[in-house]
Parts: structure tokens; sequence; C-alpha cells
């Protein structure tokens, strides 16, 4: 491995830190509040990055897969230690509190330790939905924009990064793809912004929801969410980029570029499409059996849906006081995820499409042995070797929420806490149920659980084989 050239990256990712806490910083000193904390933590960030510079001299510019892997994890542990920082410096939260904080906005979670949100300044709750935003589309894939003025392709972290278990380029150049990306990401949370302040919402809160709309993050500087606001307009806005962020961003590039029905055609689109319909229709009409109004079922049972889907983890209803049958589907919405190449968390709708068919294809064999049934999909065979990873990454899943379900409920947290907070922890979903669901917060789970808790975070949002490899014994041989 090239460690001096990975130091020199990470150095570049505490460089481009320091200069998003420009942006709070500013807003302190436009809101009267102390600047201190933000002086101290964009100079924590510059000597991170003066370090990483002065290690990585005389590196070179061959980047391998195993650099690729090593530079995506450390720079997310690293974002993590340094976004703490402010939390820890205004005295807002204790240093482990700070790290599940900063995790989980990074990692565009949204579980909080924060009891009293609306008690903090503006600059700090600013900072706490930029730190999703950033984490968004991944810090790393914005910072290989910049990679080629080290001469390095990129090509690995790419890889590494883009959430889900395929990479689709839309330009051959790395950097250029990246910028695409962000142009579009960047457009559409100033759209958001607009919009949400044409419906009356005061600007600051209006960035900060775009912010973490469009991140899948889910924190709101209201300590009642969504629900603070009760404008049916304003809900809507946040449902209709709740669902455009929880698609694969290429598909917005295709969009722009007139492609609609490419868009439309999607497989994996038109199967989130169906699980979204799939889970609201049964949702309202529940609600509506229990006496609420149609509109309002139909509006309640959309967000929550589309909230959960995406992982974003936005509430406009304490869904833990639907009918207890209801709890099931919540769950399962806690897994799903949103599509490949979106900012979202868990599964996501590409694994488990293929998954589906790869389940439809076993039981034809079994069927007919003496037939072929491949997984096709765009109309292609699937390669073994992707449904094999598909299924390994179900299977490690499924063993990393149950190690950290069974931490929770050591902490004495009864078995539906431990498994939603674990399941919304390695989904980035945010809310659970039980004692994390959508009108709770963390801040009540011992030290031990919030670390534990924080690793699923960053386990998932790195979809798990990221984190796991580093700490295998081989990554590091020769």
């Amino acid at each position: 491995m090239n460690l001096r050239l990975d130091a020199r990256i990470l150095g570049m990712l505490a460089a481009v830190l320091a200069a998003f806490l420009l942006l709070p910083l500013g807003l302190a000193l436009a809101f009267g509040e102390p600047v201190r904390p933000w002086l101290l933590s964009i100079a924590a960030s510059l000597v991170v990055a003066g370090v990483g510079w002065l290690a990585g001299t005389g590196a070179g510019t061959t980047i391998r897969p195993r650099d690729g892997y090593l530079v995506v994890a450390a720079g997310w542990f690293l974002a993590g230690a340094l976004c703490a920082v402010p939390y820890v410096l205004h005295g807002a939260l204790s240093p482990v509190d700070a790290w599940f904080e900063s995790v989980s906005g990074i990692t565009t979670t949204g579980s909080t330790v924060m009891v009293d949100i609306e008690a903090q300044g503006q600059a700090l709750l600013f900072w706490r939905s930029l730190t999703q935003w950033i984490g968004g589309m991944g810090i790393i894939l914005f910072t290989i924009a910049v990679l080629p003025l080290l001469g390095v392709g990129g090509m690995q972290l790419f890889k590494a990064e883009v959430p889900g278990p395929v990479a689709d380029k839309i330009a051959p150049r790395l950097a250029v793809t990246a910028r695409y990306l962000w142009g579009i990401y960047v457009g559409l949370t100033a759209l958001e912004a607009v919009l949400l302040r044409l419906g009356g919402m005061p600007w600051l809160h209006a960035i900060d929801h775009a912010f973490t709309t469009l991140a899948t993050g889910g924190f709101s500087p209201r300590n009642a969410s969504i629900e603070a606001y009760p404008s049916v307009y304003l809900r809507g806005v946040i449902i209709l980029f709740m669902f455009a962020a929880g698609m694969n961003f290429v598909l917005h590039f295709r969009l722009l570029a007139g492609k609609v029905r490419d868009v439309f055609r999607d497989e994996e689109f038109r199967w989130y499409v169906a699980l979204i319909l799939l889970f609201t229709v049964p949702a309202a009409a529940n609600l509506v059996e229990h006496g609420h109004r149609p509109a309002e079922a139909i509006e309640d049972a959309l967000f929550t849906v589309v909230s959960l889907v995406t992982t974003t983890g936005y509430a406009t209803a304490d869904y833990e006081a639907w009918p207890l049958h209801m709890a099931g589907p919540v769950i399962l919405l806690l897994i799903l995820g949103g599509m490949a190449g979106s900012t979202g968390g868990g599964l996501k709708t590409l694994r488990t499409l293929l998954a589906f068919r790869s389940l439809r294809a076993s039981f034809r064999r079994m069927l007919h042995p003496h037939a072929v049934w491949p997984v096709r999909y765009r109309g292609r065979p699937v390669p073994g070797d992707v449904l094999e990873a598909i299924w390994g990454f179900f299977a490690a899943y499924l063993l990393l929420a149950a190690i950290g379900a069974l931490v929770v409920n050591f902490s004495g947290a009864d078995l539906v806490t431990s498994w939603s907070a674990s399941l919304t922890a390695i989904g980035n979903v945010g809310p659970g149920l039980g004692g994390v669901g959508p009108t709770d917060n963390f801040a009540w789970l011992p030290g031990y659980v919030k670390l534990t808790l924080s690793f699923l975070m960053l386990a998932g949002r790195l979809e798990l084989y990221t984190i796991l490899l580093v700490f295998l014994p081989g990554f590091w041989r020769r």
C-alpha cells in the first residue's frame, strides 16, 4: 500500500472540512454567537491537514485497491472525529455523545442524542445539518474531484465509496462524474430550499431541511421534526425531495439529459416505486379504518413510508401510535433502503430485486433441474459473483445487526428497542421503535451502546465490506 499517499489524501479531506467550517463561523458572527469554538475547530482540522500533507511528502501517484478501502474507511473515522469537535467545544455534548451525533450526521443516519435541539445555537444546528449534506454523496466522492491534482485516477475510491452493488458512471473521467453528481446534488438542494421558503419556512430552517432531505439524513432544527410544520405544501415538497434523494443520482442526470423514458424503463426504479406503493396503500387503508380522515391518512402514510424507505427518518406522525400490527411493516422499511447510487442507506432496492429474482430462479431450477434459468437485470444475465456478493452482504448485514441488538439488549433495553436500534443504525435510518421511536432519542443509552451503534452506522454507510476488510489481518499482509 502507498501509505504516504493515503496520508496526503486524508490531509486533503481535513482541509476540505476546515473550509466547510467557515460557513457556521460566518453564521456565528452574524447571530452574535461564540466564535472561539469554530476558530479552534478550524485550527484542529488544519493541523490534521498539515500533518497529513507533510506525512505524504515524496509519495508516489499510484493508488491500489487496498489504498482505496483504507482511505475511505479512515476518512470516515477522521471526518467523524473532526466534525464532533464543535459539539464538545460548545459544551453541548460529552465526547462520546459528540462522536455519536457527528457519526450520525456524516453517515446521514439522523439518530440523535440531543434532548432539546432548539436550545442550541443557530450556527451549531446549521453545522449539524451540514454534516449530513457533506456525508450524503460521500466526502470521499467530493475529494476525488481534486485528486487529479495529485495525478491519481481514483477509480478504487469510487468503487469503495459509491453506495450499492454496482457503480454506474456517467462520464469516462471519474473527476467529471464527481462534478456532475455534485452539481445535481447542489442544484436539487438549492431548489428545495427555495420551495420550502416559498411555503413560509424561515430561510435558515429551509436550508437546514434541504441539506438533510437531499442527504436522506433527517436531522431537523426543530424538536418535533417536520411535525412542527403542519403545512400540507411543505410536507409535499419534502416528500418529493425525499423520493428524489432515494433515487440513483445517475437517473437524475438522465432526466436532465432529456432521457425520461430511460428513467421509467429502469427496473430498479420501478421496483423502488412499487415498494413505496406496496407499503403506503395498506398503511393508509389501516389508518382510515382506525378513524383517520382519508386525506390525513394518505399524507401520514405516504410521508412515513417514503421517509423510512429512503432512510431519511423525518417524522410527521408517531407511527408507534398506529395499530400494533403495523410494527412489522415498519421493521421491514428500516431494512429495505433506497436505490443503489442514491444517498439512502439500507440494503438497497437493487439488492432486494436481484435477491428476489435469484430466489425465483432457484425455485424454477428445483422444478426443472435440466433447464437454464439465469438471473437477468436490464436484459442481461447477472454474473454469479455479483449474486454471491449480494447474499454474502445479506449474511454480514444480519450478523452485524444481531450483534448490535445483543449489545443494546445487554444494557437492559427490551427486544423491540434493541433490534430496531441496531437495524436503524446499520441501515442509516434514524428513528426506530420502542425506546428509540420517532418521538424519542438515543441520549439514555450507555456510552458503550452509543459507540457500538456508531460503528454500525459507519459500517452501513460504507456498505459493510469497506470497514470489515480493514479489520482483517490479511488486509495488512503484503
